[in-house]
């Protein structure tokens, strides 16, 4: 059967009452009294459904053509894997199904114990609810009571919530955009969230970023390069730390860390951008071991303790070496328009699926080069404001 057989200028002259197809099931009603909606109709085992997709052009929430198309996209696909098109999935269905793919994915039974808790505990004003129902006020109203009072906790089960309903649009369960995205429109509706101050891993404002490493670039010695390039890659210290130029690929702008050295236990590929290809070539000039930065003795990285002194005295303040990492995810959440993906995957965060995690190898390499790219010249921004910690 022919598909998309209607246009927007067609829908717009209807006014005579009927049933209008757009082909493979998608159809228009018109009624007499004017008003138009769309619905959906399958067979299965010679019975027919038939399933109502919203009114076009109309009320709060008007269904557009392209819309209507993508639901029934999402309709077809669940048809195709023989899904009961009858059952409800709610918000606590698919939480269940992501929270046993972070089981099987990560080896951190902390981090699992905490996606379990954030969402049982902080969304459950969600269970219940039907996954293709929620809405952006729902996401709303289930954040409100901590979002000041428990900021961080508040902004994690955000980013959880977001996840739960990714799986779902995956799925076709779910159609539209992602209602718990921030820049999807919650920054319109909640305060800016305070900056996090991690307990013992304190973050700098990251308005302050490009002062404290205007200080560092200006330092000589081996830990104030190792803590520049710190906050230029988003690494964790450790990553850093232990480094070797067998990891590196100078001329590809790529630094593989192994996945031994890594928290979630598999290889991370770091796009390097020119500065921090800068300082490498600038190591590789004195390198006199496999490590890119060997301390004061030889053979043995750079100390932690160098590093954070380094950091406190370009910043002035008490900011740690992982505290980069939330500077950096501020920054990019809440100044650039960067996915938030990709973002997550520059900090080596295992947030999707495996279909979509698949996909991600296929292309986020270079979605992130741009990513640490904009970072690298976002830190170094001439500005003489003093920098401070958060």
């Amino acid at each position: 059967m022919a598909r998309n057989k209607l246009t927007e200028t067609k829908l717009k002259k209807l006014d005579k009452p009927g049933i209008y197809s757009d082909g493979d099931g998608l159809y228009l009603r018109v009624r007499s009294g004017g008003s138009k909606q769309w619905f959906f109709i399958y067979k299965r085992d010679g019975k027919r459904t038939e399933i109502g997709l919203g009114g076009f052009g109309q009320g709060t929430a008007p269904v557009s053509l392209s819309l209507a198309r993508e639901k029934a996209d999402a309709i077809r696909e669940r048809l195709a894997r023989g899904e009961d098109l009858a059952k409800r999935y709610t918000f606590a269905d698919l939480m269940e199904d992501v929270i046993k793919v972070k089981a099987a994915t990560s080896r951190n039974d902390k981090h699992k114990a905490q996606w379990r808790m954030t969402l049982d505990t902080y969304a459950k004003p969600l269970h219940k609810k039907p996954i293709a129902d929620i809405t952006r006020d729902d996401v709303v109203e289930t954040l409100k009571a901590i979002w000041t009072k428990k900021p961080e906790t508040a902004d994690r089960t955000r980013m959880r919530i977001a996840a739960v309903i990714d799986h779902a649009k995956a799925r076709g369960l779910f159609t539209g955009d992602n209602p718990a995205d921030w820049k999807g429109g919650l920054k319109e509706l909640l305060p800016a969230r305070q900056k996090l101050t991690r307990g013992h891993h304190e973050a700098i404002d990251h308005h302050h970023i490009p002062a404290c490493l205007t200080r560092l670039r200006a330092a000589a010695g081996v830990s104030a390069r190792a803590t520049e390039f710190t906050c230029l890659t988003a690494a964790r210290s450790g990553e850093v730390r232990f480094m070797t130029w067998d990891e590196v690929d100078l001329d590809g702008a790529l630094w593989t860390v192994p996945a031994g050295r890594m928290k979630a236990g598999r290889e991370h590929r770091v796009p390097l951008s020119d500065r921090a290809v800068e300082i490498l070539r600038g190591r590789q000039q004195i390198a006199t071991s496999g490590l890119v930065f060997e301390g004061e003795k030889e053979g043995q990285p750079i100390s932690d303790t160098a590093m954070a002194k380094a950091l406190r005295a370009a910043s002035g303040g008490n900011g740690t070496l992982h505290g980069f990492r939330s500077s950096f995810r501020d920054w990019a959440g809440d100044d650039t328009h960067h996915p938030r993906d990709v973002i997550e995957a520059a900090l080596a965060h295992i947030v999707k699926d495996k279909t979509e995690a698949a996909y991600r190898r296929k292309d986020a390499l270079e979605k992130r080069r741009k990513l640490m790219q904009d970072w690298a010249n976002y830190c170094a921004k001439d500005t003489s404001e003093p920098a401070s910690a958060a």
